[in-house]
């Protein structure tokens, strides 16, 4: 029987919420405004927030995802002053696929676009490539909308759904895994399983025909499209590099061989053009954008070059951090840098730190222990896995410096930590004499560099935690056993399928 939306119902509508209205039978698989607008013989703009953010990718590839500015932190912990992109794609074949959804801060921007791009038919799949919710968390009205879309997903990713939508998706969802596929018509697309990049869910899907690879986080990147979606319509080196690295190290970061097993696999595909859930689409030169993925994943520097981040009360520490940058750049090191670790955010100093292959620590003792802000800064760069940086160190102390030895500690724990010279002390302000020696030491940090011998050999630093991967889906437990019980989150395989790495 056909809904009569008459003002009653509409008012009924209105009260009982969108997806009430829709299981109590009077809201078409189309918006209810869209009914009403009919009804009451509405002429004006159909659209609130208009449809002018689609893009055409392919011919028959559309981009709907949406961009804004308003949020002030990412994840409520990363800043993102230029704003940041949410990207969904809709394939139009023979059936029509949406790939991924938004945050919900821009779903109504998403749904205009996607009903332009769709006009009048129906929706049959959702390919949920990551469930975290700035790609998911439209999922829930896509259902609404299009009452028979088909989700396709890894079994990881439809417990999630369940999980974050309080509700049983059932036969609604077709589980796929490495290597299987789904025809659309023309385009065929082939899944690939990507878990913990950075989450366990995650995976990647592939179109044979445009050779697109629909990336998920990979490849992505802090910052709004401002009405450019590929990555050859922007600087991207010069404005568009440090936010996407920045966006790699702390979001990704940690899990580089989870990144490095993603990267072997895409080895094996024609990839002409990616598309991340984040960030411009890359249709040109992807081997550079590779090459810094592969760079970042393996923890190999991105330059030879210095990075001085100081923690300072007074302005002592301040001043020694600056000679020794000084004293770098005038004996020929390039791109040196310097921060001040009270004011920089450390999502900045993260990125820095990959960037970079050498750091000199220089901080204050306070309370006989690291001066806060550093000791904060040190434990993200343990907590985000870093690996293979020469480490100088400098402290101050007005009466008991100890902060050296304690910085040591914490680098000590990073895997292939090396060492330009000793720690280098001095009290309260530098004097003639620490001038001469901070020049030793950035002289210990130039003939460190360029491959030479660190000049203190350490002995080897604390082993890295014990690993274990999933033979079937790449999925990496951390723990010294694997219990005895234990089930891999993504595959469901058990313990024996697990080998140590």
């Amino acid at each position: 029987m056909k809904t009569d939306m008459t003002r009653r119902n509409f008012l009924k509508a209105a009260a009982l919420g969108t997806a009430s209205v829709a299981a109590a039978g009077l809201l078409s698989p189309v918006a209810f405004a869209q009914e009403e607008e009919k009804a009451s013989g509405f002429a004006g703009k159909k659209k609130f927030a208009g449809i002018g953010t689609v893009r055409e990718v392919t011919e028959d590839i559309y981009y709907v995802g949406a961009s804004e500015k308003r949020t002030q932190l990412f994840e409520n912990v990363y800043p993102i002053p230029r704003g940041v992109a949410y990207n969904a794609y809709v394939i139009l074949d023979e059936k029509t696929a949406l790939v991924d959804t938004v945050d919900r801060s821009v779903t109504g921007q998403f749904f205009e676009n996607l009903e332009a791009v769709l006009e009048d038919r129906k929706l049959d799949y959702l390919i949920v490539d990551h469930m975290e919710p700035d790609h998911s968390s439209a999922i829930s009205e896509v259902l609404v909308r299009f009452p028979d879309v088909q989700i396709v997903c890894t079994k990881a990713a439809a417990l999630m759904i369940n999980n974050f939508f309080a509700t049983d998706i059932g036969d609604k969802a077709t589980t796929v895994g490495t290597g299987d596929t789904l025809s659309l018509g023309r385009h065929t697309l082939t899944f690939v399983q990507a878990p913990m990049v950075h989450w366990p869910e995650v995976m990647m899907s592939y179109d044979d025909v445009s050779g697109i690879l629909f990336s998920a986080d990979a490849f992505g990147s802090f910052g709004a499209l401002n009405g450019n979606l590929f990555a050859d319509e922007v600087s991207f080196e010069t404005e568009w590099l440090a936010d996407a690295r920045r966006y790699y190290c702390n979001i990704v970061g940690k899990y580089g061989q989870n990144v490095q097993d993603v990267l072997a696999k895409a080895a094996d595909i024609d990839i002409r053009m990616l598309c991340p859930t984040h960030g411009p689409v890359w249709r040109e030169n992807l081997g550079w954008i590779l090459d810094k993925y592969d760079k970042w994943s393996s923890y190999t520097p991105e330059d030879e070059s210095v990075m001085v981040v100081y923690g300072s009360v007074y302005g002592g520490t301040e001043s020694a951090a600056n000679m020794v940058a000084a004293r770098l750049s005038q004996k020929g090191v390039a791109n040196v840098c310097v921060y001040d670790v009270s004011k920089t955010h450390v999502s900045e100093l993260i990125g820095e730190a990959f960037r970079c292959s050498h750091i000199v620590l220089a901080s204050i003792t306070y309370n006989m222990g690291i001066f806060t802000p550093m000791k904060n800064f040190l434990l993200d760069l343990e907590a985000h896995g870093l690996k293979n940086r020469t480490f100088a160190f400098i402290e101050n102390g007005s009466w008991s410096p100890a902060s050296g030895d304690l910085m040591k500690e914490i680098t000590d724990r990073l895997e292939g930590s090396r060492y330009a010279s000793e720690k280098y002390t001095f009290f309260s302000s530098p004097s003639a004499a620490d001038y001469e020696a901070l020049d030793a030491l950035a002289d210990a940090v130039i003939a460190s560099m360029g491959g030479g011998e660190a000049a203190v050999e350490e002995a080897a630093p604390a082993a890295a935690a014990v690993q274990w991967k999933c033979k079937v889906c790449g999925y990496v437990y951390e723990g010294e056993e694997l219990p005895e019980d234990y089930t891999c989150p993504v595959c469901g395989v058990g313990p024996d399928q697990f080998e140590r790495i």
